[in-house]
């Protein structure tokens, strides 16, 4: 794995650009008959000042001969795990900068989906996605197998983990997108990552809910899903996150500080004490209980006899700004069955209420909303813009809102 000093293929390194100059990318070469076009991505990642290391599965090196890649790279190219541990040399936390799947098969693709390590490359890709490595995946198979109902599945479960970069179907085939397509989108997030590598970051998730006994309590149905997947992409864009966790069915993501609460004033609590440390970015993206019973009853209460009365609880959002005027802070405002033009009026007035950078709102009363839990459509409200995603997933929602929240911090670091 070490470099061949003064290799001739050095000389392109930064030809085209520095935008990733001292980043290290793993290359990890599928058994496609486009494995051929790999040869150019490194050369073309290279050129914007990457140092790529290869990694060919035992397919790929009986279609094309390893040497190329030494020969493109000025690398040694791996094709076997030995003890020299290289899965954790080279996709442990913070060893890389990001690994690039170019081609990768059905076959790939469904042992990442599925924690199968039983080969070279996929045991490199579960390390990684262990430890928040940014994965780029770049589908390459026949149309009829890139459809296959099992393959899809493995695909669609991917998405929220890894940047699916999306195949061009064309002639019977889900044909492998172009170098500098995938070039594009990887200097995009190393890019992205520098802005936020180190900043501290907040994000809230999940359900509160408020005892009426030991046993009955209020709460809502919030999986927790997009504050999880906030912390994911945070922590891979190298901030250090703190996730402060209601109550949720999704796993938190690794590489995070979890905070585990029940109630709203315990989740209240840990942000305060969170926040005696300068938070750069604070994401609320929790479902708060907007009431609880005046009185916990401390034993069960009969199903015959409750009579509840009811306080309205902290409205968390209203006191962030209080306690650290600069942190950027993004709310969430959810409505059910409303216009358009009435979801940005409450979701703006809710932004200057609660002094907020960002206000994330969505018509959760939609019924196609109702039926795909894992897909939304939110307005995306700030100072100087309006931006609605569209109909997408929960998983590209998150990237396009951590993008803009990069774009406000850029232009306010630039201002000063």
């Amino acid at each position: 794995m070490k470099n061949l000093n003064e290799h001739p293929s050095h000389d392109i390194i930064g030809t085209h650009g520095i935008e990733l100059l001292d980043k290290k990318i793993i290359l990890c070469i599928g058994g496609s008959v486009a494995v051929y076009k790999a040869i150019e991505l490194a050369r073309l990642l290279m050129r914007h000042g990457a140092d790529v290391i290869c990694v060919m599965s035992k397919s790929a090196t009986k279609l094309i001969n390893s040497n190329y890649f030494k020969w493109a790279t000025g690398n040694y190219v791996i094709t076997e795990l030995s003890g020299e541990l290289e899965h954790i040399k080279l996709a442990d936390y913070k060893k890389s900068d990001c690994i690039v799947v170019y081609p990768s098969t059905a076959n790939i693709a469904g042992k990442l989906a599925n924690g199968i390590s039983d080969s070279l490359l996929s045991t490199i890709l579960m390390v990684g996605l262990g430890a928040n490595i940014p994965i780029f995946m770049a589908l390459a198979m026949h149309e009829s197998m890139y459809k296959n109902i099992a393959v899809t599945k493995n695909i669609n479960f991917l998405r929220d983990k890894v940047n699916i970069i999306e195949s061009n179907i064309d002639e019977g085939k889900a044909k492998i997108p172009n170098p500098e397509k995938v070039t594009k989108c990887v200097i995009e997030r190393i890019t992205q990552k520098s802005i936020l590598a180190d900043k501290r970051i907040l994000v809230t998730a999940g359900a509160t809910i408020e005892y009426i006994d030991p046993i009955k309590v209020i709460t809502n149905n919030s999986t927790g899903k997009t504050g999880v997947l906030f912390a994911k992409e945070m922590a891979e864009h190298g901030a250090d996150v703190t996730l402060i966790y209601a109550h949720g069915s999704e796993n938190p993501p690794n590489g995070v500080k979890v905070i585990r609460v029940n109630t709203t004033n315990e989740m209240f609590e840990s942000i305060k004490q969170e926040m005696k440390n300068k938070i750069d970015v604070a994401v609320l993206a929790s479902a708060v209980s907007d009431y609880r019973p005046s009185r916990i009853n401390k034993s069960k209460i009969k199903s015959t006899k409750i009579n509840l009365k009811l306080n309205r609880t902290i409205k968390i959002i209203d006191h962030i700004k209080k306690i650290q005027n600069d942190v950027f802070l993004v709310g969430f405002k959810a409505e059910a069955c409303v216009s358009k033009n009435t979801l940005i009026k409450t979701a703006k007035q809710k932004m200057i209420d609660s002094n907020s950078d960002m206000i994330v709102a969505n018509d959760i009363g939609d019924t196609k909303y109702k039926n795909n839990p894992d897909y939304n459509d939110v307005t995306i409200i700030n100072n100087k813009s309006v931006v609605n995603t569209g109909w997408t997933t929960k998983s590209n929602i998150v990237k396009i809102i951590v993008k803009i929240i990069i774009q406000n911090i850029h232009n306010k670091s630039s201002s000063l």
